[in-house]
């Protein structure tokens, strides 16, 4: 491993841990992939493209996003209202970052599907002793 993450960052303790800091959260990381795949988006298309999460939780999270400057809002003040999405030039940045992870799950899914079937595994187990 390099030493370009070193403490030197007022407030964190390396560029990794700021990194992480601002991505924080199960779904920042899908919205900023799923912003990267092209141009701005629709919030309907960014939710349906999501799945699991929740309207509360996606709202939350775009505020997030947007009040740190790496998603861009434009709402277009029509009726229907009409607002989209889209990745600010620092939002960009940090979802090129994250391809090499995107690269890493897609290269390893086979054994994190494993990693995670076990965990569930354990998770039953340890439920069914508790009930006894």
């Amino acid at each position: 491993m390099s030493d370009t993450c070193t403490p030197t960052l007022p407030g964190f303790t390396c560029g990794l841990d700021a990194t992480l800091r601002v991505i924080a959260g199960k779904w920042k990381p899908l919205i900023l992939y799923f912003l990267a795949q092209g141009g701005p988006t629709r919030y309907g298309e960014l939710r349906r493209a999501m799945r699991d999460v929740s309207d509360k939780m996606l709202i939350q999270q775009l505020k997030e996003l947007t009040a740190d400057g790496l998603v861009r809002r434009t709402d277009y003040k029509e009726v229907p209202p009409r607002v989209d999405y889209a990745l600010t030039p620092l939002g960009e940045s940090l979802a090129q970052a994250l391809v090499p992870l995107c690269t890493w799950g897609t290269e390893n899914l086979a054994e994190v599907t494993r990693v995670f079937a076990r965990r569930a595994g354990h998770r039953d187990a340890a439920s069914e002793t508790i009930e006894r």
